[in-house]
C-alpha cells in the first residue's frame, strides 16, 4: 500500500456558517480551498520535511555545480532588511526588526513550500478523522530553566503564556486507559517481536517488574537488574576526580561493555537510549553525559552532584512549535489569518495567497531559494530562484541569514576561512518524525502501553500523539477513535566506530538515498510488527502516512567525544561573527536544537544591526 496523498475532499465542499466550531469552521476552510485548488502545504501528506524540490537549487550549488551570475541581473525589488530562512529564528528576526524598525520593510524568503522550518504542521484524515500533528520542532522546552527573559518577553508580546499547558495538556489521559510506557523488541535482534509493559528508565518503571518480561537470557536479565538496582562502583581505584574526567572520555556503551561487563545482546536494550533527544547512538554519546542525562549504572560511584528539579513535559500546541510560527507570521502579516491568542491559532484558517503582498511591509515567500548574498555599499544584494526556475536580485540595507550554517559559505564567497571552519562544524543530525494516522488506537490498548522505547528496530521511539485539548481542537478519547502515531527514527547508524559528525553524514546519505515507498515500508513493516504481538496488523488500519524527512534535522550540540568544551565558545562566536551588512541567526548558532535558542540567536543578530 502506497498512501501520497489524501484525498481531502471526497467529492464535496461545505461553507463556512454560523453556528459550526472552529474545528468544522476550519475544516469547510479548508476543503473550500481545496476545492478552489488554493495553496495549503501543511495538508499535504507523502513525504515532507525536507520535502523533493526543497534542495534541487541548494544541493548544486553546495557541490558547486550551480553558479549564477549576479551582476548581470537587474535589481527587482528593494528592502530594509531581507532574511534568508522562514523558521522560527528567521521568522523571530524579522519580528524583532520590525520592533526596531517600525516601518521597515522586510522580506523572507525560504527554499520550502512551508514557513516555519523544522517547526512544522501536519494535518491528515477528515471529518471526525481530521487530525492536527507536528512534523518537527515540537514542544516548548524546560521554559523556568532554559528561557532567557528575551524569550520570554518576546513569547508575552507574541500572546504565548506556556503556563496555561498545565489546563490543555491531559497528561492522566493514558494512564485512565490502564496504558504505561513499555518496550518494543524485534525479532532480527531478539528472537521475536516482543513487547514488554514498563520501561526502567523512559517509563519510570519498577526494574524487576519490567526486566523480568525482556526477551532475554536469565544472566542478561540479572545483569541488567543489578545495573538498575544494585550498581557497584565500576571504577574503584579512581578518585572522584579522575572517574569525571576517564568518564567524559569513553562511551556509554564502552562503560557498559568494558566497565559493568554487560554481554553484547544485553548492551543491544541500551543501543538508542540517547537517539530520540540527541540523534545518535550511546556510542557516540560520553559515559559522563549518560550519568547526566540519568542513565543507570553510576549509584556508587562518586560522580557531581545533578540539579535534579524537573519541569514537566506538557508546554505543546497540538500542531507543536509550529503554532508559534502561525503566530509569528499572523502578526507580521495582515489578512493571512483571524484571531489574536494562543488558543485560536490552533484551528486559525490561513490564507497562503497573503503572504507576498506588495502592499505589505512584511512579505514572506516560499518555495524561494537563496542562491547568492553579498555586500555592497551601504547593503547587501541577495540572489534567489524562485520555484527552482529563473533567478531573481533583491536589494536591502540589511541581511539576516537564519538558514543551515554548512550552506551558508556557499551562499556568501566573501566569508573568511577561520569562519567557514567553524562554521563547517555545525553537522546537523538527521531525523525522520513519521505521522502515521490509525483508524483507531485499540490495538495500543490492547498491549497496554501508548509509548514505546524500541532499542534495534529502525525507529527508536513510537508512541501516540500528546493529549491536547486546546481552542476547540480535542484529542481523541477512547481508544476507537483515529489517532495520530508519531515514529521517531534517527538513521545515524550504531557500531561505525566513527565521530557523531560522520555518522550525521553517513545518516544523511542513507535518508536521501531512499524513496518514499522505501521509507513507508519500513515505517508500517514496525508498525506491523508491534501490532502482531497482539494478533493486530496495523496496515488495515492506515488512513493517512506523511514522512517528515529531515536529512539536515537537529544542530550539532556540544558534545564530549567530538568537541573541544573549551574551544566551543569560541567557535560559535567565529561562526555568526557578521560579514558587513550580513548578520546570522537560527539555532545552529548557538548549537543547541531548540526554539528558545533560535529566538535568542535572532535577538542577538538584530540587535548586531544598525539604522
Amino acid at each position: 500500500m502506497s498512501i501520497t496523498r489524501r484525498d481531502f475532499l471526497n467529492g464535496f465542499a461545505l461553507t463556512v456558517g454560523a453556528g459550526l466550531t472552529p474545528w468544522q469552521q476550519l475544516m469547510a476552510q479548508e476543503q473550500s480551498a481545496q476545492a478552489a485548488g488554493k495553496y495549503y502545504p501543511p495538508s499535504l501528506t507523502g513525504l515532507r520535511g525536507n520535502h523533493p524540490g526543497s534542495n534541487d537549487i541548494t544541493h548544486p550549488i553546495a557541490f558547486g555545480a550551480l553558479q549564477v551570475d549576479m551582476d548581470g541581473l537587474p535589481v527587482s525589488e528593494d528592502y530594509d532588511l531581507v532574511v534568508a530562512g522562514a523558521g522560527i529564528s528567521g521568522l523571530a528576526a524579522a519580528w524583532f526588526y520590525r520592533k526596531k524598525f517600525p516601518d521597515a520593510k522586510i522580506l523572507i524568503l525560504d527554499n520550502h513550500d512551508d514557513f516555519g522550518g523544522h517547526a512544522k504542521r501536519n494535518e491528515l484524515g477528515e471529518g471526525d478523522n481530521f487530525r492536527i500533528t507536528y512534523g518537527g520542532s515540537e514542544s516548548l522546552d524546560s521554559p523556568k530553566a532554559h528561557f532567557s527573559n528575551v524569550v520570554e518577553d518576546f513569547l508575552a508580546d507574541l500572546g504565548v503564556d506556556y503556563q496555561r499547558f498545565n489546563t490543555y495538556f491531559d497528561d492522566e489521559l493514558y494512564a485512565d486507559q490502564g496504558l504505561s510506557a513499555g518496550v518494543f523488541f524485534d525479532a532480527a535482534n531478539f528472537g521475536e517481536n516482543h513487547v514488554a509493559k514498563g520501561e526502567p528508565f523512559f517509563g519510570e518503571a519498577d526494574p524487576a517488574e519490567a526486566i523480568a518480561n525482556f526477551p532475554l537470557s536469565e544472566s542478561d536479565k540479572q545483569a541488567l537488574l543489578a545495573l538498575f538496582n544494585e550498581p557497584e562502583n565500576y571504577l574503584p581505584e579512581m578518585s572522584a576526580a579522575e572517574v569525571e574526567a576517564y568518564l567524559g572520555t569513553i562511551s556509554y556503551d564502552t562503560f557498559l561493555q568494558k566497565h559493568v561487563g554487560l554481554s553484547a545482546k544485553a548492551r543491544r536494550y541500551f543501543q538508542s537510549y540517547s537517539c530520540d533527544v540527541w540523534g545518535y547512538p550511546i556510542d557516540g554519546r560520553a559515559a559522563l553525559e549518560g550519568y547526566y542525562d540519568g542513565y543507570p549504572g553510576f549509584d556508587a560511584m562518586p560522580m557531581p552532584v545533578l540539579d535534579d528539579e524537573e519541569e514537566p513535559y506538557i508546554y505543546h500546541f497540538p500542531d507543536g512549535n509550529a503554532s508559534v510560527a502561525r503566530m509569528l507570521v499572523r502578526a507580521m502579516i495582515p489578512g493571512v489569518a483571524p484571531g489574536e491568542t494562543m488558543e485560536d491559532i490552533v484551528l486559525a484558517p490561513f490564507d497562503y495567497s497573503k503572504l507576498d503582498q506588495q502592499a505589505n511591509n512584511v512579505r514572506l515567500r516560499v518555495n524561494a531559494t537563496v542562491a547568492d548574498v553579498r555586500n555592497r555599499d551601504g547593503g547587501v544584494d541577495v540572489l534567489y530562484f524562485q520555484d527552482n526556475k529563473e533567478p531573481v536580485r533583491v536589494r536591502s540595507k540589511h541581511c539576516v541569514m537564519a538558514c543551515y550554517h554548512r550552506m551558508m559559505p556557499s551562499l556568501m564567497k566573501e566569508i573568511g576561512e577561520e569562519q567557514r571552519a567553524a562554521l563547517d562544524l555545525n553537522v546537523k543530525t538527521p531525523m525522520i518524525y513519521t505521522k502515521v494516522l490509525l483508524k483507531n488506537w485499540q490495538a495500543f490498548k490492547d498491549m497496554g502501553v501508548y509509548t514505546f522505547y524500541c532499542p534495534t528496530a529502525p525507529y527508536c521511539l513510537v508512541q501516540l500523539d500528546y493529549p491536547v485539548n486546546m481552542g476547540g481542537y480535542e484529542c481523541p478519547k477512547n481508544p476507537e477513535q483515529a489517532i495520530v502515531v508519531h515514529m521517531v527514527r534517527t538513521p545515524s547508524p550504531y557500531g561505525t566506530m566513527a565521530g557523531i559528525r560522520d555518522t550525521a553524514s553517513l545518516g544523511r546519505k542513507l535518508v536521501y538515498g531512499l524513496p518514499f515507498e522505501a521509507l513507508e515500508a519500513e515505517a508500517l513493516n514496525q508498525l506491523d510488527a508491534m501490532l502482531s504481538t497482539v494478533g493486530q496488523s496495523a496496515r488495515p488500519l492506515v488512513e493517512a502516512i506523511t514522512i517528515n524527512r529531515w536529512a539536515h534535522g537537529y544542530s550539532h550540540e556540544t558534545a564530549m567525544l567530538a568537541d573541544d568544551l573549551d574551544a566551543v565558545d569560541g567557535i560559535l562566536n567565529t561562526a555568526h561573527a557578521p560579514i558587513g551588512n550580513v548578520h546570522i541567526a537560527n539555532s545552529d548558532s548557538g548549537w543547541s536544537a531548540y526554539m528558545h535558542t533560535a529566538i535568542d540567536q535572532a535577538w542577538r543578530a538584530v540587535e548586531e544591526i544598525q539604522a
